[in-house]
């Protein structure tokens, strides 16, 4: 709670609302350990649950 309100300053819904996934990755990205490249596999998953719209794809 002292990392998520102190070091994040979140708000009480915001700190409440978070995963803890969440703020483990606001962990990493605070402290320095977020500069690993995201993996093919992860990208692929984003990318078929976010899918860009037809209309914005160039031809």
């Amino acid at each position: 709670m002292a990392f998520g309100f102190g070091v994040l300053r979140l708000g009480t819904r915001q700190f409440w609302a978070m995963t803890p996934r969440e703020i483990k990755a606001a962990s990493d990205g605070v402290f320095g350990r977020a500069n690993q490249p995201m993996q093919r596999e992860s990208l692929d998953h984003l990318m078929a649950i976010f899918p860009d719209h037809a209309a914005n794809r160039s031809p």
